[in-house]
């Protein structure tokens, strides 16, 4: 098993370890009510008068509402008039309890800090979050506390920001990891939808128009030349036998083609035609990859040829030199108004495949017509591409709808 195979195995199973959204959220105002649990007690313990209490217990609930309100994701892409004013609010019913709690309010200070970095800039959120966090050096001094609770105070206060900004940003990355996997997969069964389109295009096309061909080429044989009909209609059977393999190639995404076999054929049907071919082979060693995209440019020049030329003429050449291979369909009847009365016009899509195959080899696609109506297809790839080809595939998916 190579390392991709491993790799793509071992996705599902690291996706399945990924914590849900709504459990992140969960445990987000889980850790929030647990400090506001501790402060309650804190307050609960000091025996305050019941209107005292009654203030403390609601700007509690208030400051819980506000911190909810900054930890959810995208918070920090409001207008910054509406932070300031919210972190405004969450400071004065942080700090003017203070007057009246003392030490025993420090934690909230804590949600204050945590809200600073959620809502500002870096560098002013980091300043502030320090400042907050060394305003809690007074409360025990005031009460007459020792230096150990003034520091016990501000780290507490400064772990306790921390752990808020953690933890919502932890949440926040949750959530975009799952919606980055959900459009993934969408786009993993778009980009198999259009392997799938463009392989059975540049298949199906060819032969299609190869059984159409010979069929017609059949209809004029019977009545002279049963013999030669006969033969003509073996070669049909074999296209349609060959065509069944293919798909069921294509739908297994094992597809693979010779640009050897495809001149042969190529040479074969255009004979059928009644064309004038005129071919010039030497093709050497070449990458799988390679060969099966060159195959199947020769398909669908071929196709192209029989569906939207009159031409009389036609010349081949593939040729490998100098570690590159370059192959040439010309023929001399492009006719831009022409459309074969078998397909719908405009709804090819062969060219546009065609170049996102040789893009994906790190070749090119150009094509030339001629004022005097001749036109020329020139596909040119290295033999032996990089390992690892620019994948320009993805873009492609990525601009294009799924098929209905």
């Amino acid at each position: 098993m190579d390392k991709d195979e491993e790799q793509r195995r071992s996705a599902p199973i690291a996706g399945r370890d990924i914590p849900a959204p709504r459990l992140a959220r969960v445990i987000l105002t889980a850790a929030l009510l647990s400090y506001l649990a501790i402060t309650t007690l804190n307050i609960l313990a000091a025996e305050l008068s019941g209107p005292t209490l009654a203030v403390g217990l609601l700007s509690l609930a208030a400051i819980f509402l506000i911190q909810l309100r900054h930890s959810q994701a995208g918070a920090n892409r409001a207008p910054l008039h509406r932070r300031c004013t919210t972190l405004g609010i969450q400071a004065l019913l942080t700090y003017l309890p203070i007057v009246v709690f003392r030490a025993e309010w420090g934690a909230m200070a804590g949600f204050l800090a945590g809200s600073l970095l959620l809502l500002l800039p870096s560098r002013v959120a980091w300043v502030m979050f320090g400042a907050v966090g060394l305003s809690m050096l007074l409360p025990p001094a005031l009460d007459g506390r020792s230096a150990l609770d003034s520091v016990y105070l501000c780290q507490s206060t400064l772990l306790t920001g921390l752990v808020v900004y953690g933890l919502s940003r932890l949440a926040d990355l949750v959530s975009v990891l799952h919606e980055t996997r959900d459009q993934l997969t969408r786009m993993a069964v778009t980009k198999e939808r259009l392997r799938f389109a463009r392989d059975l295009h540049d298949l199906l096309g060819y032969s299609l128009s190869a059984i159409t061909l010979k069929s017609e080429l059949i209809h004029r044989l019977v009545p002279t030349h049963p013999q030669r009909a006969m033969e003509e209609v073996h070669d049909v059977l074999a296209i349609s036998r060959q065509s069944l393999a293919d798909v069921r190639m294509v739908a297994s995404g094992l597809l693979s083609m010779s640009l050897a076999d495809e001149l042969a054929s190529a040479q074969s049907l255009l004979d059928a035609a009644g064309l004038e071919v005129r071919a010039d082979i030497r093709l050497g060693e070449m990458s799988q990859q390679v060969d099966t995209v060159l195959a199947a440019v020769l398909r669908e020049a071929v196709t192209n040829l029989l569906r939207h030329s009159k031409a009389s003429r036609c010349e081949i050449s593939a040729v490998r030199e100098d570690g590159r291979v370059r192959l040439s369909v010309a023929n001399d009847g492009a006719d831009p108004t022409y459309r074969d009365p078998s397909t719908h016009i405009g709804s090819g899509s062969g060219l546009g495949n065609l170049m996102m195959r040789l893009n994906v080899v790190s070749g090119e696609l150009t094509t030339t017509r001629g004022p005097d109506g001749s036109f020329l297809l020139l596909a040119e790839a290295p033999a032996a591409p990089s390992r690892h080809p620019p994948d320009t595939e993805d873009d492609v998916v990525s601009s294009q709808k799924p098929a209905a």
